[in-house]
């Protein structure tokens, strides 16, 4: 059943409370027991989290403690779910929770009742985020693929005075020879086309240009 699955996924949880040691502290750290979840407290803000924990309790005020900022820069993509805990709400502490990308957001005193939906609704919404970013990281690097490529066609149109299309036959020749992918061909080219100074949008080029492209074709085999 569904919702054996979801308390068996919350019970799977290693979850950190960083909240002062109060009563609030020790009432979330039962329900999180009763829940099942394997939980650890801690306070001051910690210098790093463990990689192994899924879920992150944190207090929220009106101003978060710049450790505890530098903390989650620091952490990542590898940062853990995180559920905010307030005392009670007005812009800056609503301000705090949107800057830190919360997850989902329990309020103080503590409900039972509702922290294992909110477990659950944040550990979706990361998932999702998690699988948003992956996606878009793909694309930037298929974008820069694919610039890197067209201006590595480019050199080699100009510097070899032959079509796009044989241009780019040359590039993937080169990338079955050496079994890597045509991206990393092209930024080769693009890096010596770098580093020897060929500016292919200089109509005139002086004698060292000539040199240095002459040598260019001779140590490449493109």
């Amino acid at each position: 059943m569904l919702s054996s699955q979801i308390l068996h996924a919350a019970r799977s949880l290693r979850a950190m409370v960083v909240h002062p040691a109060d009563s609030h502290a020790q009432e979330l750290v039962d329900h999180l027991s009763r829940i099942g979840c394997r939980t650890e407290t801690v306070w001051p803000p910690p210098g790093a989290v463990d990689e192994h924990v899924d879920i992150l309790f944190l207090e929220i005020k009106e101003t978060v403690p710049e450790d505890m900022k530098r903390l989650l820069r620091e952490i990542g993509d590898k940062r853990p779910t995180l559920v905010g805990l307030i005392s009670y709400e007005n812009p800056s502490v609503l301000q705090s929770v949107l800057d830190l990308h919360a997850d989902a957001v329990v309020t103080k005193p503590l409900r039972p009742h509702g922290l294992l939906t909110s477990m659950v609704m944040a550990r979706r919404v990361w998932q999702e985020r998690r699988a948003a970013e992956k996606r878009i990281k793909k694309l930037k690097e298929q974008v820069k693929s694919s610039q890197n490529i067209s201006r590595a066609k480019f050199i080699l149109m100009h510097l070899h005075k032959i079509s796009e299309d044989e241009a780019y036959k040359r590039i993937r020749t080169q990338a079955m020879a050496k079994r890597v992918t045509t991206s990393d061909i092209a930024e080769a080219i693009i890096n010596a086309d770098g580093i020897l100074g060929f500016n292919s949008d200089d109509e005139q080029k002086e004698t060292d240009d000539v040199s240095r492209i002459k040598g260019y074709r001779q140590r490449s085999n493109y």
